[in-house]
Formats: structure tokens, sequence, C-alpha cells
């Protein structure tokens, strides 16, 4: 319920804010086209997807893409930017989604909220969902100006709105155990600077996950 509200508070804001970041982010679109060549044919779910610019440039691409969010104000503003697409307000701890039904999910950011059991769940879920060899891109946090990997920073205030949510700091090696106890093998981990001005000041992680062996 927490970031669930956080997220309707923002939504507005954060949709005028981010809803062209992938034009200055090269790296982030190759990794995005890259996992689509890799899943291959199938539909591909974006978890965590917001107001959907990330769903919009997958669908650009593929077939069949869905949008996941828990937040309903995200899912709104992705209807109204993206009417033609599939969107679903649910939460990644609880997919409204056959067993196997899905090809590949990316998750970018999607974690940062999730406590350490909460992130197992999630990725217990993802492998439900995903069929045998189906593709999972997650990318996450990993340190910022104050903040270390493991750390956990609460934020009162957030695209000028009061809010009331953590943010978790990861360690690359702590999510790909994670991920691999949930019954993936992890085929890239990369770890880039951040792209000043472009974004928040924070290494990211891009994990690339192979479900099953």
């Amino acid at each position: 319920m927490r970031l669930r509200d956080t997220y309707d508070t923002v939504a507005r804001a954060y949709d005028a804010q981010l809803a062209g970041e992938l034009d200055h982010k090269p790296l982030d679109r190759a990794l995005l086209t890259a996992f689509l060549e890799l899943a291959g044919p199938g539909p591909v779910a974006d978890v965590g997807c917001g107001p959907g610019h990330v769903t919009r440039f997958l669908a650009a691409r593929h077939p069949d893409v869905v949008g996941v969010d828990l937040s309903p104000e995200m899912i709104a503003i992705a209807r109204e930017r993206a009417p033609g697409l599939s969107f679903t307000v649910a939460s990644m701890l609880e997919l409204p989604v056959a067993d196997g039904a899905w090809a590949g999910a990316v998750a970018l950011y999607s974690i940062i909220h999730l406590s350490p059991p909460e992130r197992a769940a999630a990725f217990a879920e993802l492998a439900r969902v995903l069929r045998d060899g189906g593709r999972l891109l997650v990318s996450f946090h990993v340190d910022g100006p104050d903040a270390a990997a493991g750390d956990t920073t609460h934020l009162g205030t957030w695209f000028g709105a009061e809010v009331d949510v953590d943010v978790h700091f990861l360690d690359p090696a702590a999510v790909g155990a994670d991920l691999r106890a949930a019954g993936f093998r992890i085929e890239s981990t990369l770890v880039r600077d951040p792209l000043d001005p472009a974004e928040f000041p924070s290494h990211r992680a891009y994990l690339l996950a192979r479900r099953g062996g």
C-alpha cells in the first residue's frame, strides 16, 4: 500500500521527467534490444512498467509486449500514451499470469523498494511465469553519493511531493545469488557509471538471467 501510494502520488511528475530517458541511454537501449533477441517469440513483459516508456520501446521492436505495475495512476498514464498496448495493475509478488506464460521479462529498477524476503519472492514469481529458458533482465542501483551497496535510503519527498518509501542499494553478487536460488542462471552482469546529468548519480547494475539450466 505504501509503495503503491507513493507511485500514485508522483506518477505525473515521474512521467514528465522520465518519459524520454531512453533517448539518452544508448547502453540501456542496446541491452533491451539484445534481451528481445534472446527472448525470441512469445509474450514479453515489462514488470514495474511505470508510465510505460520502456514498454513502448519494447513494443516497437516486438509484437507481443505487456506492461505490469502496482500503481493504478502509472497504468492510467501508460494507457493514455499507448492505448493500443496491454497494461495491467498488479504486484510483481503476485502476477496474474499462468505458469510459463512469458518468453521474457524485464524488471528495470522494479526491485529497489523490496525487502530481501520480498525480493526473493518476486524472483520466485518471475521464475513461475517464465517458460523454461525464458530470459529476465533486471536492473538496480548499486550505490550512490551517500549510500553503499547494501544500504537503504528513506525518501520523505520525491518529485516534489511528500512520500514514504525506502530505496535499497543492492550488491550485484547478492542479487545474483537470489536469482540463482529462484532457479535462474546468470548469463551476464554489467555495472556502469551514472550518465551525468541524465540521471541520478548512482552506479547501475544489469543482470541478464535465463530460467532453468
